[in-house]
């Protein structure tokens, strides 16, 4: 009998329609594509469509706050609109996004998907007034989600009203998809400091301003009402359907991405479009600190990046390009597709809940088998022969990305950058990783791409991260690479002369500025990561778990489940630095986030997993393994990897309550997130007595 998991391991997919077999030590191997929608990915024509360079966001004006300082004040709302992310000709596709209410530069107000950079400078505060717009223009009506809804999980929960929002409900009969209006809050992720009431917490929630809201439905998440009094001062500071943040922008310079964060939909949420890039320039540990080696004066980054006053799309040559990498799947009508049953995953057809402890929607993970760059379906980018800047970011649900530059000819590639802080020192991915960086969903890279030695002409990025859920491994050897006529090729790089000299500081003879070590953890936490099984269909996942491990000094220790609706149990003091360590008993690798701050990670050691008695402990004799070089700066997303237990440090500054999580947008939307608050209970806070 072969487990779903060992399935996986020889097939390369947890979704394969089996056209045909073939014997590999006894393990019969599936040939042939992801499955998706009606729309085959080998229709789609590949690099026909000039990258969209992402524009910055426009600012709606500037604001005095107490104390002297001026804000940079953006007014920003979500809309469903239509977009051509297939290539033309083919039809366009519906999808939801981000973009500017108001503007004070004489431009379009562009929505997109992915949506417009939020550019930050160090210390001055960003406000966001952030609008969910999701309904019909002309009718005010409600507009319901464009993918399926599974309403049996702990979600947002809207029609249960002010006593069952937030909360896993209870049925007679399994239920259909949620068709209400839509819920959303939105969080920047990986912003240090931030206030609890600006974080985007999963149930501050809240609907549009709708014309035909049933009354019956809760409007807001539970923790609105508190952060609305908390941040404003009274209910209607915030106004219906909106939310206003206040993000401090007083940690390193960073590459951040914002997107939705809502209580069980953010998979369904961000898949259908609404994220982008927050980016903080400058300080003292900002681009201009960065010195050249060579001369000791300040070393010269590629740019120019995309500024406020550039036309859409900008008429400009830029070295400096974020680039949100994201898998879709497509129908033939252009429309998303997302799964509409369990079935799509594992062959499960139910029964589901009530009679079963199996949801009928929620699928653990998804891979789509189109893959997406800045919106479009694998375009092309023309670049000189010089150096580029690119700002990676893995924007999947669930596919981890292994980015092969290799079949690029005379290409170098450093890596000068993590999600928060510059690296230790530039690391020449060429020489150490093969000319592969690896990104978990969520993490970003900041890379240097010199192309001065590639031979003019057509080059592609590949992907040779697995199509399934990913363990570790080297591509080809311990897992199937992405499928190489489509989920294996990403972007197509043209190649041309250079038109003037290039006057960038060469990699090797960068200087990053220092990234201050942060005091000895005073606690240490032990924390677990844990997937439990159906207990009515064989070898089916439930829902992915958070906990802790009881007595880790012991050998072995018991693994213990903790629920989204449990005692708060992680408390951090305000300024004290902890370690956190995440005991991975699953078999995949999680990309763990934590909310609020940005962290050092300290090593990975191997463990010894006991799943018939759910125990841990240190493997015999294992010894701490260092981080990768390119580890070594601050960041706020780190991957845990199954058999070992992974140890991040960090400082707590700003109290309230906040979340940690695996952002594995699926296993985030089924129990695999737990608040946790940095000092006392706040009075009135919601919960308390």
């Amino acid at each position: 009998m072969v487990s779903r998991r060992t399935f996986l391991k020889y097939t390369g997919s947890t979704m394969l329609t089996l056209f045909g077999f073939d014997k590999l030590s006894g393990i019969s191997t599936a040939i042939a594509a992801i499955p998706g929608g009606t729309l085959d990915p080998n229709l789609i024509k590949k690099f026909k469509t000039p990258l969209f360079t992402l524009p910055a966001m426009p600012k709606a004006g500037k604001i005095k706050l107490k104390g002297g300082k001026v804000a940079d004040y953006y007014e920003i709302s979500i809309k469903q609109f239509s977009q051509q992310i297939l290539p033309t000709g083919s039809p366009a596709t519906t999808v939801w996004g981000y973009g500017p209410v108001h503007s004070v530069e004489e431009k379009a107000l562009v929505y997109h998907a992915p949506s417009l950079t939020i550019e930050a400078n160090w210390d001055v505060p960003v406000i966001v007034k952030w609008t969910n717009d999701l309904k019909d223009q002309a009718t005010g009506d409600y507009l319901p989600h464009l993918l399926p809804v599974d309403p049996t999980l702990h979600w947002a929960n809207p029609p249960g009203g002010k006593a069952g929002r937030d909360s896993r409900p209870s049925f007679a009969a399994t239920p259909r998809g949620y068709q209400g209006p839509v819920p959303i809050v939105t969080h920047v992720h990986g912003m240090a400091g931030v206030p609890d009431h600006s974080d985007g917490y999963a149930e501050a929630w809240y609907l549009p301003a709708a014309r035909n809201i049933p009354a019956e439905y809760a409007a807001t998440g539970t923790w609105y009402g508190f952060f609305n009094e908390k941040a404003n001062g009274s209910e209607p500071g915030w106004g219906r359907g909106s939310a206003t943040f206040t993000y401090p922008n007083a940690q390193h310079a960073s590459t951040l991405w914002y997107h939705d964060h809502t209580l069980g939909m953010t998979r369904v949420n961000v898949y259908t479009g609404p994220a982008g890039f927050y980016i903080i320039r400058g300080g003292p540990a900002g681009d201009d600190a960065v010195k050249d080696k060579a001369t000791g004066g300040s070393a010269v980054l590629p740019g120019a990046a995309p500024k406020q006053k550039d036309k859409v799309p900008s008429t400009r040559a830029l070295q400096e390009i974020p680039l949100v990498i994201q898998d879709r799947s497509f129908n033939a009508d252009g429309s998303l597709f997302y799964p509409q049953t369990r079935a799509f995953f594992d062959g499960t057809t139910g029964p589901f809940i009530p009679e079963s402890d199996i949801s009928p929607l929620w699928t653990p993970e998804f891979f789509g088998n189109t893959m997406m760059v800045n919106g479009n379906t694998w375009p092309f980018h023309t670049v000189e022969q010089r150096r580029y800047r690119l700002r990676l970011l893995n924007g999947c649900n669930s596919r981890f990305l292994i980015l092969d530059f290799s079949s690029i000819p005379g290409v170098e590639v450093w890596m000068i950058g993590s999600e928060s802080s510059f690296l230790a020192a530039p690391v020449n991915m060429s020489t150490v990783n093969g000319n592969r960086i690896l990104l978990a969903p969520s993490e970003r890279a900041d890379v240097i791409v010199d192309f001065a030695k590639v031979p003019v002409g057509r080059h592609v990025l590949r992907n040779v991260g697995p199509d399934e859920p990913f363990g570790g491994g080297e591509p080809g050897k311990d897992f199937p690479v992405a499928e190489p006529a489509t989920t294996g090729q990403i972007l197509e790089f043209r190649v041309v002369r250079a038109k003037a000299a290039d006057h960038t500081t060469g990699p090797a003879n960068l200087l990053l500025p220092p990234v201050e070590a942060l005091p000895p953890a005073i606690v240490t936490r032990s924390l677990a990561l844990l997937e439990e099984m159906s207990n009515r269909f064989e070898d089916a996942p439930a829902q992915t778990l958070l906990g802790t491990v009881a007595d880790p000094g012991t050998a072995p220790a018991k693994a213990v489940k903790q629920m989204w609706m449990d005692p708060v149990t992680q408390n951090p003091a305000v300024g004290a630095t902890e370690m956190w360590e995440f005991f991975n008993t699953t078999e995949d690798a999680h990309p763990m986030h934590i909310h609020a701050v940005s962290f050092e990670l300290v090593n990975r050691q191997p463990i010894v997993v006991d799943e018939e008695n759910g125990t841990v402990q240190m493997a015999t004799d294992s010894q701490p393994l260092p981080p990768e070089p390119w580890e070594l700066g601050r960041k706020d997303t780190i991957i845990a990897y199954p058999g070992q237990v992974t140890r991040v440090k960090m400082t707590f500054t700003t109290p309230g309550q906040y979340v940690w999580h695996c952002h594995i947008l699926e296993h985030e939307d089924n129990e695999m997130m737990l608040p946790y608050r940095i000092g006392p209970v706040q009075p009135e806070q919601p919960g308390q007595p």
